[in-house]
């Protein structure tokens, strides 16, 4: 059994979010970062999938891979310090990727992954990132490699046996069930599980772990910022019609003039 999940680098839930002069960009200097919270319980899934199988030495694994700059090793090393065996960074030069340009490298990345060491069983996703909210790129990479997917998944059964996964997400009143063939991808939400905090042991063990480095490639997709216009304003004259009774013939006029007066 070999199982996927793509993280993403976010700003820490809770930081202040400050963006740069140009309003292009996140000002990164003071925060902190993780990896989203949908994220944390595709980790968790996977490793306790991968323990409930007899772990790696039965010839499971899990991989971790996430796009973004060097600093992003952070969120690789962490996933590593909960139980995930490997770990895969697509380095980028910090700059942001709309999520067309980030699935293309994540597909290519997965077909040069899994030309190596075999198909992915399971490739898991949040179902959205904490910071852009797209809910695109899982469901792209799927179409790239051909592959079913389900988002909002709040529950998952495979049988690697049979080679079938069941698949659970929440409707009002319920839940819809999906089964489904492996290999399969999923979008999961915050929900599925617990996610575990590292132990020390898990956190020593994480330092050790041999990140492989790619490089990101993809094309640069058409995203544009948009910004709304404020209208016009337009300037507004007041004129003076006089004071006392000597403003009533004026009054009249422009009550005349607007069609309000009935002449009999």
């Amino acid at each position: 059994m070999r199982i996927l999940v793509c993280v993403k680098r976010v700003p820490a839930p809770g930081a202040k979010i400050n963006i740069t002069a140009d309003a292009q960009d996140v000002d990164t200097a003071h925060l902190g970062f993780a990896m989203s919270p949908h994220e944390e319980c595709a980790v968790e899934e996977a490793v306790q999938l991968i323990e409930a199988n007899g772990g790696p030495d039965a010839g499971h694994s899990a991989t971790v891979l996430t796009l973004g700059p060097a600093e992003a090793e952070e969120q690789l090393r962490y996933s590593a310090s909960l139980g995930i065996q490997h770990a895969v960074l697509l380095k980028t030069d910090g700059s942001p990727w709309d999520p067309q340009r980030t699935a293309q490298a994540i597909a290519s990345a997965v077909e040069t992954l899994e030309s190596e060491g075999g198909a992915f069983d399971l490739i898991l996703f949040g179902n959205e990132s904490a910071d852009s909210g797209g809910f695109q790129v899982g469901i792209r990479v799927a179409h790239a490699i051909g592959r079913p997917i389900v988002n909002a998944i709040k529950g998952i059964e495979p049988d690697f046996e049979s080679g079938e996964v069941t698949a659970k997400r929440d409707i009002d009143g319920g839940f819809e069930v999906y089964g489904m063939q492996m290999p399969a991808v999923f979008g999961v939400k915050e929900g599925l599980n617990l996610p575990r905090y590292p132990t020390m042991r898990g956190r020593l063990a994480s330092k050790k772990i041999e990140v492989t480095v790619l490089d990101a490639e993809g094309d640069e997709g058409g995203q544009q910022r948009v910004r709304l216009q404020e209208p016009p304003q337009q300037e507004s004259t007041t004129v003076h019609l006089g004071e006392g009774t000597a403003a009533v013939p004026a009054i009249v006029d422009l009550l005349d003039e607007l069609g309000v007066l009935h002449h009999a």
